[in-house]
């Protein structure tokens, strides 16, 4: 049985879906989840074999809420440099959605209904990608987007060719 991290279900700084309380919390849980897995791969990029990031399934007196766990087979992050950085890399999470180039995947306006600017994860990468793209001649305005922008264009190639269309139906 591989050794697992717990990363928690969102950015440690950002509002979440709060078990027992907030409206419709399964799927906004797993949609944060899936968007927290995304984040992770735009800022670290995708694990090196002998680890994997996987949703852990925890329970509670509420019912069960999901965390984005890392998978460690146990020889690998012994004899592995690359599983071991990778692993330290990762260990703390992110403390926000933007460290990532991503937007909140849900809004939480005080006491209201929480808002979804896109309903699947696809679609929240395409906004990712697109956020973090080279301006027309191929400079990023912020240096560290290129980095989140490959590792998303790699990790995620139907968003990254979905985001192309729209620029291309926009540039047209």
């Amino acid at each position: 049985m591989p050794d697992a991290i717990d990363l928690g279900g969102a950015p440690a700084d950002e509002d979440c879906a709060q078990l027992g309380q907030t409206e419709d919390f399964a799927r906004l849980n797993r949609l944060e989840v899936a968007t927290y897995r995304a984040a992770m791969i735009a800022r670290f990029g995708q694990p090196p074999e002998g680890c994997a990031f996987v949703t852990l399934a925890n329970r509670h007196d509420f019912g069960i809420y999901r965390t984005l766990g890392l998978t460690i087979d146990a020889g690998s992050a012994r004899s592995d440099a690359a599983v071991l950085a990778y692993s330290q890399a990762v260990q703390d999470g992110l403390s926000s959605w933007v460290e990532a180039g991503f937007a909140p995947p849900v809004r939480y306006d005080d006491g209201g209904v929480p808002t979804l600017e896109r309903g699947s994860i696809a679609d929240i990468v395409m906004g990712a990608i697109l956020a973090t793209r080279p301006d027309a001649t191929g400079r990023y305005p912020v240096p560290d987007f290129e980095r989140l922008h490959q590792n998303l264009v790699a990790a995620y190639p139907g968003s990254a060719e979905a985001a192309k269309a729209i620029l291309q139906e926009i540039s047209a």
